[in-house]
C-alpha cells in the first residue's frame, strides 16, 4: 500500500460515519480512530481580569487600520497557488539523508512525480511526489518537523 491508496483510504473514511477502521499485514499495521472534532481555541473570548478597587482611566480608542495584518499573520497566499499537503501522519524530511540537500527549496521548478519529501510514519518512509508542474513558492515545514494530516507542506504556482 502507497501513500495515495492510504490518502484514498483516508478520504473514504472521512466521508463515511466509520469512526474506527484498522487494517495490517505482516509488513505493517494501520489503525485510524476519529473522536470529536477540536474546539477552535482561537475564537474563545480572553480570560476578564478581576475586578480592581478604583477602575483605571478609559484610553481613547483607535480606530484600527482596515484588515492590515497583524505582525504574527501572513497574508493569505495567492488562490491559483496549490497546497501540497501532508497525506499522513509522521516526520518531515526534507532530503533522503542528513547530508543530502534538499529536495526542494523555494524558487525551484517541479514536475509531476517529482519527490518534493518524504514522510515517515511507522518506520515507513513515503516519499510525497508534486501532482503538478510549477515554482515551489513557500515550504512551510522544517526538517524533521512532526506533521498531521492535511497539514499544507508546500506551496506551488502552478505553470
Amino acid at each position: 500500500m502507497d501513500v495515495k491508496d492510504i490518502k484514498r483510504l483516508l478520504d473514504a473514511l472521512a466521508a463515511s460515519e466509520v469512526r474506527e477502521f484498522s487494517y495490517e499485514t505482516e509488513e505493517y499495521k494501520l489503525n485510524v480512530k476519529r473522536g470529536q472534532e477540536p474546539v477552535l481555541v482561537q475564537q474563545a473570548a480572553p480570560p476578564q481580569p478581576a475586578p480592581q478597587a478604583a477602575p483605571a482611566p478609559a484610553a481613547p480608542a483607535a480606530e484600527p487600520a482596515p484588515h492590515a495584518p497583524a505582525q504574527d499573520e501572513a497574508p493569505a497566499p495567492p488562490a491559483h497557488w496549490v497546497d501540497v499537503t501532508a497525506p499522513i501522519v509522521g516526520t518531515f524530511y526534507a532530503s533522503p539523508a542528513p547530508d543530502a540537500p534538499a529536495y526542494v527549496k523555494t524558487g525551484d521548478r517541479v514536475e509531476p512525480g517529482a519527490v518534493l519529501c518524504i514522510i515517515e510514519a511507522m518506520k515507513l518512509m513515503n516519499e510525497i511526489e508534486a501532482e503538478t508542474s510549477g515554482v515551489v513558492q513557500e515550504v512551510l515545514v522544517r526538517n524533521e518537523e512532526p506533521v498531521e494530516y492535511g497539514q499544507v507542506l508546500f506551496r506551488i504556482e502552478p505553470g
